[in-house]
């Protein structure tokens, strides 16, 4: 069955018209997008990573081709590219979203789906973005489609997304734990995600690979807590021990070191001031997923 599915993701795409250079150029400009979008809200860092992380670990052990693995963590980084309409407001309230909000909230695949559809590789990310909130139930948005009409990407990335949203703070809520994060999957299991991505899921924790991602923002790279107000506070993937890092949301200051347990963040007793806390897209890391992106594809 995945055999086909695949090969159906793998169908004729424009990106087989275009050089690797020319490939490269475009995703790259995609990914800042998406990084920036994602930098609106002070508690999402590392999101789109981590999403694109569980997805390709989901595609990879159910063994789809190395274009295939690439196209869908390449949805996983991009699926919330439709949150750039979405004001500051609604994505950092701290309480509940009234009805109001959530409807506009649940217009970001539609207009992630726009914002993609004149770009020229839109066709190998365009049902991630567009239907990752789809549900087998039919209770899901933009279309409330059926299982058997969710793209097998979406179905992924919807799984993965869940999963890290559960994992990761919010505004009104410290992180759920693992466990009861994956009981939620299983009990929804069906109904809100697809039942065989959600024990792919089960599987990958059984295989002890969720670990190396929940809760950091690179290979390696832990999420820091900003010891004045809460957030996040994600760490530039090529930083070095000593640099100094600022909460997002307060400015305030923090250095990295680095030990044999990995990289931890001292406060500092200051803040830095908002201007020059502006966000500033990680290069190294959006480089590195961009390459890692890119060869699969074309060498398809």
């Amino acid at each position: 069955m995945f055999k086909r599915i695949t090969s159906l993701l793998s169908g004729g795409t424009t990106s087989s018209k275009l050089s690797r250079e020319a490939q490269t150029e475009l995703l790259t400009s995609l990914a800042v997008m998406a990084w920036f979008v994602e930098a609106k809200d002070p508690y999402t860092g590392g999101h789109l990573w981590r999403v694109s992380q569980y997805a390709k670990l989901m595609a990879k052990h159910q063994g789809f081709s190395d274009i295939d693995v690439a196209r869908v963590g390449l949805g996983g980084f991009l699926h919330d590219i439709g949150k750039v309409s979405i004001e500051d407001q609604i994505l950092r309230k701290p309480d509940s979203l009234t009805d109001d909000e959530f409807s506009i909230i649940k217009t970001h695949p539609s207009n992630g789906a726009r914002l993609l559809a004149a770009h020229p590789l839109s066709d190998l990310v365009i049902k991630s973005v567009e239907l990752h909130h789809e549900r087998p139930d039919g209770q899901g948005y933009p279309f409330g489609l059926t299982k058997a009409d969710i793209p097998v990407e979406a179905a992924i990335i919807g799984v993965a997304d869940a999963f890290d949203a559960m994992t990761s703070a919010r505004p009104y809520r410290s992180p759920i734990p693992k466990e009861k994060a994956l009981d939620i999957l299983r009990q929804n299991s069906g109904r809100q995600f697809d039942s065989h991505w959600v024990d792919v899921m089960l599987q990958l924790e059984n295989e002890g690979l969720l670990d190396l991602i929940i809760m950091h923002s690179a290979d390696g790279i832990p999420l820091h807590e900003c010891p004045s107000c809460g957030p996040v506070v994600t760490q530039p993937s090529d930083a070095n021990e000593s640099d100094l890092i600022a909460c997002p949301l307060c400015n305030a200051q923090m250095q990295l070191v680095k030990s044999d347990d990995g990289w931890s963040a001292q406060p500092t007793g200051h803040y830095v001031d908002a201007v020059s806390n502006q966000p500033r897209e990680d290069s190294a890391l959006i480089q590195r997923f961009i390459a890692q992106t890119v060869v699969p594809l074309t060498q398809s």
